[in-house]
């Protein structure tokens, strides 16, 4: 059984950081070249400018996803920090509903979004071949590992809310945990 969940352990602690990985050194690969060509070989490979920005979706998206995890993402704790126990309680369950009623309404709509690129059959500008509707896929993708990460958060205070232990609303805390 522990052969089984070693892999999935492992996607839950480096999934974001490996495609942000992935991800921003094709970026850093893909514009470093095209400098060196367009600047000493004095040619320009014509999707050298539009994958980029493309991979940088995959980046924000996935990242934003990771900060969500690390409780790191649009959080207010200085306001949070100096309440009582149940009112932080209370606050991280409506960080939890807010980041889900976004992530619904992201996710309706960037669905929509790259099913009317798909079925458009819309490539990338400068290429033949690679679909526009690969890259756009990081916003649904990145949104439903967001809600995971969510509810991950979710369990972790249930369990420290019966335990009585402090929550990782702390910087400092997420650290040491």
């Amino acid at each position: 059984m522990n052969l089984v969940l070693a892999p999935i352990r492992w996607l839950d602690k480096h999934a974001e950081r490996t495609l942000i990985l992935f991800a921003y050194s094709a970026m850093a690969t893909i514009i470093v070249y095209a400098v060196f060509e367009r600047f000493i070989l004095k040619s320009m490979v014509p999707w050298s400018t539009s994958i980029p920005i493309y991979l940088f979706l995959w980046v924000t998206w996935i990242g934003c996803s990771h900060n969500v995890r690390q409780r790191t993402h649009l959080v207010f704790n200085d306001i949070r920090l100096r309440l009582s126990y149940g009112w932080q309680f209370a606050c991280l369950w409506l960080d939890a509903l807010l980041w889900l009623v976004f992530a619904a309404i992201v996710l309706v709509y960037t669905i929509e979004q790259v099913r009317l690129v798909e079925m458009n059959f819309a490539i990338v500008q400068g290429t033949d071949n690679v679909m526009q509707w690969w890259f756009y896929m990081a916003t649904p993708l990145a949104w439903t590992l967001l809600i995971i990460r969510v509810l991950q958060n979710v369990a972790d205070d249930i369990g420290r809310y019966r335990r009585r232990e402090a929550f990782l609303v702390d910087i400092q805390a997420i650290g040491k945990a």
